[in-house]
Protein backbone atom coordinates (compact mmCIF):
# COMPACT_ATOMS: atom_id res chain seq x y z
CA UNK A 1 0.00 0.00 0.00
CA UNK A 2 2.28 2.74 1.19
CA UNK A 3 5.05 1.42 -1.78
CA UNK A 4 1.84 1.80 -4.09
CA UNK A 5 1.35 5.58 -2.74
CA UNK A 6 4.38 6.52 -3.21
CA UNK A 7 5.09 4.96 -7.51
CA UNK A 8 1.72 7.07 -7.64
CA UNK A 9 2.84 10.16 -5.95
CA UNK A 10 5.75 10.41 -8.26
CA UNK A 11 3.53 9.88 -11.19
CA UNK A 12 1.65 12.73 -10.23
CA UNK A 13 4.89 15.12 -9.63
CA UNK A 14 5.96 13.81 -13.07
CA UNK A 15 2.89 14.59 -15.03
CA UNK A 16 2.36 17.71 -13.20
CA UNK A 17 5.92 19.71 -13.60
CA UNK A 18 3.84 23.22 -12.46
CA UNK A 19 4.20 21.91 -8.71
CA UNK A 20 8.07 23.18 -9.16
CA UNK A 21 7.57 25.83 -11.99
CA UNK A 22 4.54 27.89 -10.58
CA UNK A 23 6.55 28.50 -7.24
CA UNK A 24 9.50 28.95 -9.25
CA UNK A 25 8.21 31.35 -11.71
CA UNK A 26 6.35 33.60 -8.61
CA UNK A 27 9.52 33.66 -6.68
CA UNK A 28 11.59 34.98 -9.78
CA UNK A 29 8.55 37.49 -10.18
CA UNK A 30 8.86 38.61 -7.04
CA UNK A 31 12.49 38.84 -7.40
CA UNK A 32 12.68 40.80 -10.08
CA UNK A 33 9.93 43.47 -8.56
CA UNK A 34 12.04 43.98 -5.74
CA UNK A 35 15.26 44.45 -7.51
CA UNK A 36 13.66 46.69 -9.47
CA UNK A 37 12.19 48.89 -6.33
CA UNK A 38 15.63 48.82 -5.17
CA UNK A 39 17.39 50.31 -8.41
CA UNK A 40 14.62 52.80 -8.68
CA UNK A 41 14.78 53.76 -4.83
CA UNK A 42 18.51 54.38 -5.27
CA UNK A 43 18.03 57.35 -7.34
CA UNK A 44 16.34 59.03 -3.87
CA UNK A 45 19.46 59.07 -1.87
CA UNK A 46 18.03 61.69 0.78
CA UNK A 47 15.09 59.55 1.10
CA UNK A 48 17.10 56.29 1.63
CA UNK A 49 19.50 57.76 3.91
CA UNK A 50 16.40 59.56 6.15
CA UNK A 51 14.84 55.94 5.91
CA UNK A 52 17.60 53.88 6.97
CA UNK A 53 18.34 56.26 9.67
CA UNK A 54 14.54 55.89 10.74
CA UNK A 55 14.58 52.14 10.41
CA UNK A 56 17.77 52.27 13.06
CA UNK A 57 16.39 54.35 15.90
CA UNK A 58 12.80 52.84 15.89
CA UNK A 59 12.34 49.73 18.17
CA UNK A 60 13.01 46.17 17.95
CA UNK A 61 9.52 45.15 18.31
CA UNK A 62 8.33 48.08 15.65
CA UNK A 63 11.29 46.82 13.13
CA UNK A 64 10.50 43.47 13.57
CA UNK A 65 6.44 44.46 12.83
CA UNK A 66 7.37 46.19 9.56
CA UNK A 67 9.63 42.92 8.61
CA UNK A 68 7.07 40.72 9.49
CA UNK A 69 4.51 42.19 7.09
CA UNK A 70 6.94 42.75 4.30
CA UNK A 71 7.45 38.38 4.52
CA UNK A 72 3.88 38.18 4.81
CA UNK A 73 3.07 39.78 1.33
CA UNK A 74 5.77 37.31 -0.24
CA UNK A 75 4.02 34.63 1.70
CA UNK A 76 0.48 35.57 0.75
CA UNK A 77 1.18 35.89 -3.26
CA UNK A 78 2.93 32.50 -3.49
CA UNK A 79 0.10 30.57 -0.84
CA UNK A 80 -2.50 31.91 -3.85
CA UNK A 81 -0.52 31.17 -6.49
CA UNK A 82 -0.09 27.43 -5.26
CA UNK A 83 -4.09 27.18 -4.44
CA UNK A 84 -4.65 28.24 -8.02
CA UNK A 85 -2.21 25.15 -8.80
CA UNK A 86 -4.35 22.67 -6.02
CA UNK A 87 -7.70 23.75 -7.54
CA UNK A 88 -6.34 23.03 -11.55
CA UNK A 89 -4.67 19.63 -10.47
CA UNK A 90 -7.49 19.02 -8.21
CA UNK A 91 -10.32 19.16 -11.26
CA UNK A 92 -7.66 17.95 -13.90
CA UNK A 93 -6.73 15.02 -12.12
CA UNK A 94 -9.03 12.08 -12.63
CA UNK A 95 -10.64 14.26 -16.20
CA UNK A 96 -7.21 13.89 -17.93
CA UNK A 97 -6.74 10.30 -17.63
CA UNK A 98 -9.74 9.69 -19.30
CA UNK A 99 -9.22 12.24 -22.12
CA UNK A 100 -6.38 10.47 -22.93
CA UNK A 101 -7.33 7.00 -22.18
CA UNK A 102 -4.32 6.79 -20.09
CA UNK A 103 -6.86 5.17 -17.59
CA UNK A 104 -6.76 2.04 -19.73
CA UNK A 105 -3.38 1.98 -18.82
CA UNK A 106 -3.50 2.42 -15.37
CA UNK A 107 -6.37 -0.25 -15.03
CA UNK A 108 -3.67 -2.72 -15.77
CA UNK A 109 -1.39 -2.49 -13.25
CA UNK A 110 -2.33 -3.84 -10.24
CA UNK A 111 -3.25 -0.48 -8.31
CA UNK A 112 -6.81 -0.05 -7.00
CA UNK A 113 -8.95 2.84 -7.88
CA UNK A 114 -9.29 3.68 -4.52
CA UNK A 115 -5.42 3.99 -4.11
CA UNK A 116 -5.43 6.22 -7.29
CA UNK A 117 -7.61 8.45 -5.88
CA UNK A 118 -6.07 8.71 -2.61
CA UNK A 119 -3.12 9.42 -3.81
CA UNK A 120 -4.45 12.28 -5.95
CA UNK A 121 -6.02 13.64 -2.42
CA UNK A 122 -2.36 13.05 -0.82
CA UNK A 123 -0.88 15.16 -3.51
CA UNK A 124 -3.49 18.14 -3.05
CA UNK A 125 -3.08 18.00 0.85
CA UNK A 126 0.53 16.88 1.46
CA UNK A 127 2.73 17.31 -1.36
CA UNK A 128 1.28 20.69 -2.80
CA UNK A 129 1.50 22.52 0.90
CA UNK A 130 4.69 21.23 1.02
CA UNK A 131 6.17 22.75 -2.29
CA UNK A 132 4.36 25.68 -1.32
CA UNK A 133 6.50 25.95 1.99
CA UNK A 134 9.65 25.39 0.53
CA UNK A 135 8.84 28.30 -1.79
CA UNK A 136 8.13 30.79 0.70
CA UNK A 137 11.12 29.97 2.58
CA UNK A 138 13.23 30.05 -0.52
CA UNK A 139 11.58 33.32 -1.42
CA UNK A 140 11.99 34.65 2.32
CA UNK A 141 16.01 34.10 2.15
CA UNK A 142 16.63 35.39 -1.82
CA UNK A 143 14.46 38.84 -0.70
CA UNK A 144 16.46 39.21 1.95
CA UNK A 145 19.48 38.59 0.55
CA UNK A 146 18.85 40.65 -2.07
CA UNK A 147 17.78 43.54 0.55
CA UNK A 148 21.02 42.68 2.20
CA UNK A 149 23.42 43.39 -0.49
CA UNK A 150 21.39 46.80 -1.12
CA UNK A 151 20.71 48.24 2.61
CA UNK A 152 24.83 47.63 2.89
CA UNK A 153 25.37 49.19 -0.27
CA UNK A 154 23.42 52.24 0.63
CA UNK A 155 25.43 52.41 3.83
CA UNK A 156 23.30 50.99 6.63
CA UNK A 157 23.99 47.98 8.65
CA UNK A 158 21.73 44.68 7.29
CA UNK A 159 22.64 42.57 10.33
CA UNK A 160 20.80 45.34 12.24
CA UNK A 161 17.47 46.41 9.93
CA UNK A 162 17.03 43.23 8.40
CA UNK A 163 18.57 39.77 9.94
CA UNK A 164 17.96 41.07 13.81
CA UNK A 165 14.66 41.88 13.28
CA UNK A 166 13.34 39.22 10.75
CA UNK A 167 11.97 36.67 13.12
CA UNK A 168 12.28 33.40 10.64
CA UNK A 169 12.08 31.18 12.88
CA UNK A 170 8.63 32.58 13.84
CA UNK A 171 7.49 33.49 10.49
CA UNK A 172 8.49 29.65 9.29
CA UNK A 173 6.54 27.74 12.19
CA UNK A 174 3.57 30.19 11.40
CA UNK A 175 3.57 29.49 8.14
CA UNK A 176 4.29 25.97 7.94
CA UNK A 177 0.97 25.45 10.16
CA UNK A 178 -1.10 27.26 7.83
CA UNK A 179 -0.18 25.68 4.57
CA UNK A 180 -0.60 22.36 5.85
CA UNK A 181 -3.50 23.65 8.13
CA UNK A 182 -5.98 25.37 5.38
CA UNK A 183 -6.23 22.43 3.03
CA UNK A 184 -7.39 19.93 5.71
CA UNK A 185 -9.99 22.92 6.92
CA UNK A 186 -11.16 23.20 2.80
CA UNK A 187 -10.60 19.12 2.59
CA UNK A 188 -14.84 19.22 1.25
CA UNK A 189 -13.83 21.66 -1.62
CA UNK A 190 -10.70 19.33 -2.50
CA UNK A 191 -13.08 16.33 -2.33
CA UNK A 192 -15.38 18.48 -4.73
CA UNK A 193 -13.12 18.74 -7.31
CA UNK A 194 -11.66 15.10 -7.59
CA UNK A 195 -15.20 14.10 -7.71
CA UNK A 196 -16.01 16.37 -10.32
CA UNK A 197 -13.03 15.35 -12.00
CA UNK A 198 -13.91 11.98 -12.19
CA UNK A 199 -17.62 12.74 -13.97
CA UNK A 200 -17.81 15.21 -16.03
CA UNK A 201 -17.16 14.90 -19.57
CA UNK A 202 -15.86 17.97 -20.54
CA UNK A 203 -15.37 21.61 -18.63
CA UNK A 204 -14.85 20.76 -15.51
CA UNK A 205 -14.10 24.04 -13.95
CA UNK A 206 -17.21 25.52 -15.17
CA UNK A 207 -19.17 22.30 -13.43
CA UNK A 208 -17.18 22.72 -10.61
CA UNK A 209 -17.45 26.29 -9.80
CA UNK A 210 -21.47 26.55 -11.19
CA UNK A 211 -22.80 24.29 -8.27
CA UNK A 212 -20.94 26.36 -5.34
CA UNK A 213 -22.41 29.80 -6.77
CA UNK A 214 -25.67 29.59 -7.63
CA UNK A 215 -27.05 26.51 -4.69
CA UNK A 216 -26.22 29.22 -2.34
CA UNK A 217 -28.19 31.79 -4.21
CA UNK A 218 -30.71 29.92 -4.67
CA UNK A 219 -30.69 28.97 -0.92
CA UNK A 220 -30.83 32.49 0.15
CA UNK A 221 -34.15 32.87 -1.92
CA UNK A 222 -36.15 30.60 0.81
CA UNK A 223 -34.24 33.07 3.32
CA UNK A 224 -32.12 30.07 4.78
CA UNK A 225 -28.13 30.20 5.10
CA UNK A 226 -27.16 26.91 5.48
CA UNK A 227 -25.38 26.40 2.44
CA UNK A 228 -23.68 30.05 2.63
CA UNK A 229 -22.20 29.21 5.84
CA UNK A 230 -20.96 25.67 4.58
CA UNK A 231 -19.69 27.08 0.81
CA UNK A 232 -19.32 30.76 0.85
CA UNK A 233 -18.24 31.78 4.46
CA UNK A 234 -15.97 28.55 5.12
CA UNK A 235 -12.70 29.73 3.37
CA UNK A 236 -13.04 32.74 5.73
CA UNK A 237 -14.02 31.03 9.01
CA UNK A 238 -10.82 28.64 9.69
CA UNK A 239 -10.73 28.65 13.81
CA UNK A 240 -6.88 28.62 13.46
CA UNK A 241 -6.08 31.96 14.99
CA UNK A 242 -6.47 31.98 19.01
CA UNK A 243 -7.17 36.01 18.59
CA UNK A 244 -10.77 37.74 18.41
CA UNK A 245 -9.36 40.94 16.51
CA UNK A 246 -6.97 43.17 16.18
CA UNK A 247 -8.02 45.30 18.82
CA UNK A 248 -7.46 42.42 21.34
CA UNK A 249 -3.88 42.54 20.23
CA UNK A 250 -3.04 45.91 20.95
CA UNK A 251 -2.05 47.70 24.29
CA UNK A 252 -3.96 51.47 24.17
CA UNK A 253 -1.43 53.23 27.09
CA UNK A 254 -2.24 57.42 27.19
CA UNK A 255 -4.80 57.71 24.00
CA UNK A 256 -2.26 55.99 21.88
CA UNK A 257 -1.59 52.29 20.19
CA UNK A 258 1.31 50.60 21.53
CA UNK A 259 2.37 47.50 19.98
CA UNK A 260 3.18 44.43 22.31
CA UNK A 261 5.56 41.73 21.52
CA UNK A 262 2.67 39.06 21.15
CA UNK A 263 1.62 41.82 18.18
CA UNK A 264 4.43 40.98 16.08
CA UNK A 265 4.58 37.24 16.37
CA UNK A 266 2.41 35.23 14.01
CA UNK A 267 2.81 31.98 16.02
CA UNK A 268 2.05 33.56 19.21
CA UNK A 269 -1.51 34.02 16.75
CA UNK A 270 -2.45 30.44 16.09
CA UNK A 271 -4.26 28.24 17.89
CA UNK A 272 -3.42 24.27 16.67
CA UNK A 273 -5.33 23.10 19.80
CA UNK A 274 -8.35 25.51 18.65
CA UNK A 275 -8.33 24.19 15.38
CA UNK A 276 -7.69 20.51 15.93
CA UNK A 277 -10.64 19.96 18.24
CA UNK A 278 -13.38 22.14 16.06
CA UNK A 279 -16.15 20.11 14.90
CA UNK A 280 -16.53 21.35 11.52
CA UNK A 281 -12.68 20.69 10.72
CA UNK A 282 -13.52 16.85 10.79
CA UNK A 283 -17.22 17.59 9.65
CA UNK A 284 -14.97 18.57 6.85
CA UNK A 285 -13.23 15.66 6.51
CA UNK A 286 -15.93 13.10 6.54
CA UNK A 287 -17.79 14.79 3.56
CA UNK A 288 -14.46 15.17 2.12
CA UNK A 289 -13.85 10.85 2.49
CA UNK A 290 -17.61 10.71 0.88
CA UNK A 291 -16.86 12.54 -2.15
CA UNK A 292 -13.66 10.83 -2.84
CA UNK A 293 -15.47 7.70 -2.19
CA UNK A 294 -17.81 8.52 -4.88
CA UNK A 295 -14.75 9.27 -7.26
CA UNK A 296 -13.80 5.61 -6.49
CA UNK A 297 -17.22 4.18 -7.28
CA UNK A 298 -17.20 6.56 -10.40
CA UNK A 299 -14.05 5.95 -11.92
CA UNK A 300 -14.51 1.98 -11.37
CA UNK A 301 -17.39 1.57 -12.95
CA UNK A 302 -17.62 4.51 -15.70
CA UNK A 303 -18.88 2.32 -18.51
CA UNK A 304 -17.19 4.76 -21.20
CA UNK A 305 -13.18 3.86 -19.56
Amino acid sequence: MIANQLALIKRELWEHRSFGITPLAVASVMAIGTLSFMVIGSGFRDVIDMALVGASNVGETERRAMLTGLLSVYTVVVAISMGIVTVFYCLDCLYAERKDRSILFWRSLPITDAETVVSKLLVAMLVIPAATYAAIVATHLLVLLMASVWVEMQGGSAAHLLWNGAALLDNWVATLVLVFAVPLWLAPFIGWFVFVSGVVKRSPLLMAFLPIAVLPLIELTFESHLLVKAIWARPFSIPLFGVDSVEGMMDRAGGGIELREEMVSLAATLDVGKFVSSPSLWLGLVVCGLLAAAAVYVRRYRDES
